[in-house]
């Protein structure tokens, strides 16, 4: 196979990177070092690392020559890397580059190629599901405070995120919230109250399936349970994103996402169908 000349990138989305990462672990799972694949592939063992970092792209047929001399049978897993390989898509969100940190640009990136979306709210109101005044809310409290031109590209960024659950090719979207989230003014009285109505708009949607976890619920241990699971073409290239103390994660390891997806169901388990959700928050809302 001959070489191809390919421009490192500067900075590698998550995505990219997480392509790298498939092509290493299929890689490795044929008991190949990188020294190996790359000769067997004609290429370098330099250019075999940028491929398996994001640092460089990779074509269509050397990807499927890779996957071939790993004795990868799984033809739906090949055809999916093959998309992310060929995929040029220039989203909305590169308007922020330099504006916001790179992770917000990947979640947005992230959430536009998501098959479906499955969030636990535990302390805030799912992103996509956010008010203008309730994620303006919600910034500003962080520590230290947003300087001067910091704050409104970031509640903006959130608002246009929305685009997923309410374009044509809108995503299946699931969120399960507890009700102390609910009942949290991040702002005041009216703020809430404006924010459980969005809820209830969302939640007529088609696409949008909004769960209450009540007080009185017996049996839920989760308050740590946020967490935002995407998931991709094949279940392998699923995705979840979780805030951490250091900053955003997206965790892709298979038996991360083994756990993550279990732990959805438990806190899922926990919640109120649709319709009794829909009464319950109509419920607070009325009380405020």
């Amino acid at each position: 196979m001959t070489t191809e000349a390919r421009v490192p990138r500067k900075q590698p989305t998550a995505r990219q990177q997480r392509l790298g990462r498939e092509l290493r672990r299929l890689r490795e799972a044929a008991g190949l070092t990188a020294r190996q694949a790359a000769e067997l592939l004609g290429t370098i063992s330099v250019t075999m690392s940028q491929i398996e970092s994001g640092v460089a792209g990779v074509s269509e047929a050397r990807l499927r020559g890779m996957a071939a001399q790993y004795a990868c049978a799984d033809p739906e897993l090949i055809d999916a890397l093959v998309d992310m390989a060929k995929d040029r898509t220039v989203g909305w969100w590169e308007e922020y580059r330099g504006v916001l940190p790179s992770t917000f640009l990947d979640l947005a990136e992230f959430e536009h190629h998501a098959r479906s979306i499955q969030v636990v709210g535990t302390s805030h109101v799912p992103g996509l599901l956010q008010t203008e005044d309730y994620a303006r809310a919600v910034f500003s409290y962080w520590v230290p405070e947003f300087m001067a031109g910091e704050l409104e590209p970031r509640v903006e960024h959130r608002l246009r995120r929305k685009n997923v659950i309410t374009q044509d090719r809108a995503v299946g979207y699931e969120a399960v919230i507890h009700e102390s989230v609910l009942r949290t003014r991040v702002a005041d009285r009216s703020v809430a109250r404006a924010q459980l109505r969005e809820l209830l708009r969302q939640s007529e949607r088609s696409n949008v399936t909004v769960r209450v976890i009540p007080f009185d619920t017996d049996g839920f241990a989760g308050a740590s349970a946020a967490l935002l699971y995407l998931g991709g073409p094949v279940a392998t290239l699923d995705t979840v994103q979780r805030d951490t103390p250091y900053g955003t994660a997206f965790l892709d390891e298979p038996s991360q996402l083994h756990t993550m997806g279990t732990l959805f169901r438990k806190v899922k388990s926990a919640s109120l169908p649709a319709a009794k959700s829909r009464d319950f928050i109509h419920r607070l809302a009325k009380e405020l």
